[in-house]
């Protein structure tokens, strides 16, 4: 009996060996480390090209305060052109697309969603955007152009199991927003919050070493950074310090959801318009874009990068109105049609709302209000709470204060509030709507899940 059993345990040793030795799963490992690492690349070089293009126009809108009113429409008009015309697929975040992509089945059908004729779209579209002064960020198209990196891989593997595929995609756009902005554990986060919908343990090595992989190259690149520097704020919640948050919380979720209701809802109220005439639609929006940076003196252009960096760090202030400009900027950009994301203006428009509300309460509260509204602002618009905190934690290098808390209560808080505005998540409102194109339908899996 005993040799049966030793028999037993070295065929079962062997079988062991054979599957963890087999070429199929190294050829896979293989796979999803080039792609990682190709991702890594990828973004960064996104990343520092479209930086530069915001800088860029920054520097022509300072120079010529008036050209926005030419450049703006006539730019977004272009921009709609070249993407109705070779890029079909580009237009917005680029978010909805990749948790459409994930429900889908037929690679036929994934490629209107991610393909590398897409991802060379979004790329040169969301510089030019940036060019065109655009209210817009780059973390959706980073998403959108890694993933599409990944399920190209995957095709050129002939990996055509679903299970594969999906994992690809999941581990593209973990691996983008990682290396993009130096943020580890919000790609995983995001990838299992927003992307997934769960946690998915098959996977999920897979996508933490492809993180880390995409990881590694932003720091090689780049170095070690907070992508809005270090925060100094301070906020103890035993001393009085949780009615700010409570404030912050209710103000901010309700804006945020606020916001994405419109944008669902115009978007709806466009669509008919915007297929019948959407160079007329892109230069209405444009001209209403540059008409409200020349009232606030180019301060609402780009991703606000740099206004939301100077107040997170203490080193500067924008106008009191910057908050709900800003926002207003972000949904006329959006309606525009033009690719960009607006995870980083949503995180402006917080950070200036933020502000606004510190005017309203004691000095010493100043700098975590603005890290509260930014938050809660931006928890409001995406509804996914521990995303949310965490993308705010690592870009603003408050992972180590006694911001962590706070941080976290008012993204949870403010996600609940914003459902009392906007009903279903933005992200997978816009996804659902990809499902129902007939071009998508064909290939379609499970309905994305709701958060």
């Amino acid at each position: 009996m005993s040799s049966w059993k030793k028999f037993i345990q070295y065929r079962r040793l062997y079988q062991h060996s054979k599957q963890a030795l087999s070429f199929e799963l190294w050829f896979r490992r293989l796979l999803f480390w080039s792609g990682a690492i190709a991702v890594g690349l990828v973004a960064v070089g996104f990343a520092i090209v479209a930086e530069k293009a915001n800088e860029v126009s920054n520097d022509w809108f300072q120079q010529f305060p008036y050209l926005p009113l030419a450049l703006c429409p006539l730019g977004f008009m272009l921009i709609i052109w070249l993407k109705n015309k070779f890029f079909q697929g580009s237009e917005g975040s680029g978010i909805p697309q990749v948790m459409a992509a994930l429900s889908v089945k037929q690679a036929a059908s994934r490629k209107h969603l991610v393909s590398l004729r897409i991802a060379v779209g979004k790329f040169l579209l969301t510089v030019l955007g940036f060019l065109c002064g655009g209210s817009i960020g780059r973390e959706g198209p980073t998403i959108q152009l890694s993933a599409a990196v990944m399920n190209s891989l995957g095709r050129w593997g002939s990996f055509h199991r679903h299970d594969v595929e999906r994992g690809l995609l999941l581990a593209g756009g973990a691996a983008g927003i990682s290396a993009a902005f130096n943020t580890p554990l919000a790609g995983i986060v995001f990838a299992i919050e927003e992307l997934s919908g769960s946690f998915e343990k098959g996977i999920s090595g897979t996508i933490v070493t492809t993180v880390i992989l995409g990881g590694i190259i932003s720091h090689y690149i780049l170095g070690n950074y907070s992508y809005f520097g270090t925060s100094t704020a301070i906020l103890d919640i035993t001393a009085g310090g949780w009615y700010p948050i409570i404030i912050c919380a209710i103000l901010g979720g309700l804006l945020g959801g606020i916001f994405s209701t419109l944008l669902l809802s115009l978007t709806w109220l466009l669509r008919n318009f915007a297929r019948v005439h959407p160079l007329i639609l892109a230069g209405i929006m444009g001209l209403l874009l540059a008409i409200i940076g020349v009232l606030t003196h180019g301060s609402i252009f780009g991703s606000g990068y740099q206004e939301a960096k100077a107040l997170v760090t203490g080193t500067g202030s924008v106008s009191d109105y910057y908050g709900p400009l800003k926002m207003l900027a972000n949904l006329v950009t959006y309606l525009s049609g033009i690719p960009g994301g607006i995870f980083a203006p949503s995180l402006s428009a917080g950070a200036g709302f933020g502000q606004l509300l510190s005017l309203a309460l004691p000095d010493h509260f100043h700098q975590a209000v603005i890290i509260l509204g930014m938050v809660a602002f931006f928890s409001g618009v995406v509804q996914s709470p521990i995303t949310c905190f965490v993308i705010v934690l690592e870009m603003t290098n408050s992972v180590s204060g006694n911001m962590i808390l706070p941080i976290m209560l008012t993204s949870v808080m403010a996600t609940a509030f914003s459902r009392i505005t906007c009903r279903q998540p933005l992200y997978h409102s816009l996804a659902i709507r990809y499902l129902r194109k007939p071009e998508i339908k064909a290939g379609l899996g499970l309905k994305p899940s709701s958060s």
